[in-house]
């Protein structure tokens, strides 16, 4: 299903107290808007809470309701979703949601009560960087990109097929996806493998972009990446098999500081785990194609992977 939450958005600034609107927002879609928060900005239970939404509501939107005047995202969402149930043979319900977010994750996906959601949040998507809303200024023209790419993790997550290790932890949470402890919990094959699957389906949805754009990258990022592939490839080789949020972090997660990366011999870039996942599916993906790779264990997906580089 395809859910909009950019009208009701935009409904709470006109409000006498927006404050208070929004507070009746969140509690009007808590089983969407609790995990957001949860996963991606911080407990919505905490002190803190109140602030940021102050901050959000208090942001200039000129940007956003500009690229809203001139783009359909609404189609872009639709066209995105019925490429992605046939690119990855889809066999479950998931809802993709529009949203305004609080300046954290320009998408994300979410697993409640076993129900798969893939989110966007528009601010980021306006083609113009705006600091009061965090806006990272990316083209809207990629958020079929993105959207494709949260919508194979759901797949992965929650498909009945899906032999993956998340899809373990999920059901082991009672049907519950967390950012913070399945990266303690699951092995740094599963993570690598997990961003490297949504990377190729987006690059399938989405064609045509910067080859660093299916990263998450700027030029400069991706040809530091690249200069250090080997290096990169050989540490992760001998971690495959640990699990630890610190691990998640070091290779999966942008504001991670540079000490924390710090490699013999140099600094691992942030985020070049999406980098390496992608390589490291990417002989079985050709081989076995997408929606047979988005379900499989990544044991036997990298020895699908290694059996058709052989063959």
């Amino acid at each position: 299903m395809l859910i909009d939450l950019v009208p009701d958005f935009f409904a709470i600034l006109d409000t006498a107290d927006p404050q208070a609107a929004y507070q009746r927002y969140f509690d009007a879609h808590r089983q969407l808007l609790a995990p957001y928060w949860h996963n991606y900005v911080l407990d919505p239970d905490s002190e803190h809470f109140a602030d940021v939404v102050h901050h959000t509501l208090s942001a200039k939107r000129h940007d956003l309701v500009r690229m809203l005047e001139r783009t359909d995202v609404l189609s872009l969402a639709r066209d995105t979703m019925s490429a992605c149930e046939a690119l990855l043979d889809v066999d479950v319900d998931i809802d993709v949601v529009l949203m305004v977010g609080v300046g954290a994750a320009n998408a994300g996906e979410l697993v409640n009560e076993g129900k798969g959601i893939a989110f966007v949040c528009l601010e980021h998507f306006t083609a113009v960087a705006n600091e009061g809303t965090q806006g990272l200024g990316l083209d809207p023209e990629l958020i079929p990109l993105w959207l494709a790419h949260e919508i194979a993790h759901v797949v992965r997550y929650t498909s009945l097929r899906s032999r993956s290790e998340l899809r373990q932890l999920v059901m082991a949470a009672g049907g519950y996806y967390s950012y913070w402890d399945t990266a303690r919990r699951a092995s740094l094959r599963e993570l690598l493998v997990n961003e490297g699957l949504a990377v190729e389906a987006a690059r399938a949805v989405s064609p045509g972009h910067a080859e660093w754009e299916y990263f998450g990258y700027n030029r400069r990022q991706y040809a530091a990446i690249r200069d250090l592939e080997t290096a990169i490839t050989d540490d992760v080789a001998h971690q495959l098999d640990r699990a630890a949020l610190g691990l998640r972090l070091r290779y999966l997660a942008d504001g991670v500081p540079a000490d924390a990366r710090t490699m013999p011999g140099y600094v691992l870039p942030a985020r070049s785990g999406y980098y390496v996942g992608s390589r490291m599916v990417e002989r079985a993906v050709t081989a076995r194609g997408l929606a047979w790779c988005i379900r499989a264990d990544a044991h036997e997906l990298l020895a699908g992977g290694a059996a058709a580089a052989t063959a």
